[in-house]
């Protein structure tokens, strides 16, 4: 019986590479005819398909470290080529591991967030047949953001697919591999000029080379300076789980410190208000007087660096100049001042209030994915993203979004609940937790719901963290 079912499976295996070989011939032929240069392409995809299923684990791991490098090649459309490739090498893998009686590992979660991305497909579905705010000259922009949300899935389950391969804590420390490049770029950017930096390592967005505040941030590889602070938060969290547990704590409070100080150097206002919303959820179940004064230490760091430079004392101060901590100010005159004093905050003011007029001319099902940059007085994000949420899929998509970020802090609840027996496992749900609370707060004034490579990590370490960690194997370090 076990031979006939492993020459079963060899002959599926068979099939599919004899069905690829065709596909495969078909489009080199076409490419060679269209141009030599391009018949490159199909003999690279090979080549990534033999390593992948030769080198599974590497390979993966491979994947997720390059991710954090590649936003700096935007304008090429590098980022979403990658997740296009990502996607079908995981629903490639998916197919072969069920055609050939493999188990495909997933968990509820992942089944919950198939769910939510079928019900998510209904804006797209609906924008051109006329049944939200805008038509279907934007179906491009809905389907694109879809795509984009499709992606994080396969990350969730191409991960799930290593469990009980690689040991959980293993896996999360390969992934502080995906700091090096960014961090080599934010030096970089931090000790040159922007004249002497690479093409490549300046700001993404064209608009911002003409901004001298833009120039004096840092973004890392990560095109913009807000993603990259996110990004960082996320490490942070990452690096404090570290800390409670390796012997190398030297190390680890070492790379806390140049976290921080990239942090800070992003220069982004809220990335202090998640800071120390992290802080404090860490040290909320045991909160000591001691881990109160070091909480507070670490958090007057942060804000004493970030105030040390002229750029940060101002954008402190511009803070009075707005509706939040000025009584005389109120929305109509934030709404004026942001045509000329350059303060966000006024700025965000004006483009919240235009995006919640537009909502009201479709309040149930709002205009479709990724369109509230076609709806605002800007042709920006919403740098809100429950008025974006609430924008693109009206009632009804807001309520998804906010039951998706619950259903995320209920399920890591669960974990942390569940794993009291492993204290590593414990420790790193309480710091995804942690971190999901700061971002939930951060997206009251950003765009993080756009952070795509934020969220690429995230949903990796919130698989991770669902797998079976065995207390024996507990120290890696």
């Amino acid at each position: 019986m076990l031979t006939n079912k492993s020459s079963s499976r060899s002959s599926w295996i068979g099939i599919l590479i004899g069905l690829a070989g065709i596909g495969i011939g078909l489009i080199a032929g076409f490419l060679a005819g269209a141009s030599p240069i391009l018949l490159g392409l199909p003999i690279f995809a090979v080549l990534v398909v033999v390593w992948f299923f030769g080198k599974f684990e590497q390979a993966v791991i491979g994947l997720l470290v390059l991710r954090s490098s590649l936003d700096i090649f935007a304008a090429q459309q590098l980022p979403a080529a990658f997740a296009i490739g990502l996607n079908i090498l995981t629903l490639l893998y998916v197919t072969v591991s069920l055609l050939t009686g493999q188990r495909v590992k997933v968990d509820q979660f992942w089944w919950f967030f198939a769910g939510w991305l079928a019900l998510q497909a209904l804006w797209v579905v609906l924008l051109p047949l006329g049944g939200l705010g805008l038509d279907g000259t934007h179906l491009q922009t809905a389907v694109r953001e879809w795509l984009r949300l499709f992606s994080w899935s396969m990350v969730y389950l191409l991960v799930m697919q290593l469990k009980d391969r690689i040991h959980p804590q293993k896996m999360i420390s390969a992934l502080f591999l995906s700091l090096v490049l960014p961090l080599t770029a934010a030096l970089l950017q931090t000790i040159l000029p922007p004249s002497l930096l690479p093409a490549f390592l300046t700001k993404a967005d064209p608009s911002a080379l003409q901004n001298l505040e833009t120039l004096s941030r840092i973004n890392g590889t990560l095109g913009h300076p807000n993603t990259f602070s996110t990004f960082l938060l996320f490490f942070i969290g990452l690096t404090c789980w570290q800390l409670q547990q390796s012997r190398r704590r030297s190390f680890w409070l070492l790379l806390l410190g140049i976290l921080v100080f990239f942090l800070v150097s992003t220069k982004t206002l809220i990335a202090l208000v998640m800071t120390f919303i992290l802080i404090f959820v860490l040290i909320s179940p045991k909160l000591t007087p001691l881990n109160f004064i070091g909480g507070l230490l670490f958090f007057a760091v942060v804000i004493g660096l970030y105030a040390s430079t002229e750029f940060g004392r101002e954008r402190l101060a511009s803070i009075a100049n707005t509706p939040l901590l000025n009584p005389d100010i109120d929305i109509s005159r934030s709404i004026l001042l942001s045509a000329s004093d350059g303060n966000s905050f006024n700025w965000r003011i004006t483009q919240w209030t235009s995006l919640l007029k537009a909502w009201q001319y479709s309040p149930m099902l709002g205009y479709g994915l990724g369109t509230s940059s076609a709806v605002g007085y800007f042709p920006n994000y919403a740098h809100n993203d429950y008025i974006r949420a609430l924008v693109e899929g009206g009632i009804v998509g807001l309520m998804a979004f906010i039951t998706f970020l619950i259903a995320n802090i209920l399920r890591l609840t669960q974990v942390l609940r569940s794993s009291a027996k492993n204290i590593s496992q414990k420790n790193l749900s309480l710091v995804l937790i942690a971190i999901l609370i700061a971002l939930i707060v951060g997206m009251i004034t950003e765009n993080i719901w756009s952070h795509t490579t934020l969220f690429f990590y995230w949903l990796t370490t919130s698989a991770i963290v669902n797998w079976d960690w065995q207390e024996n194997q507990s120290n890696y370090y």
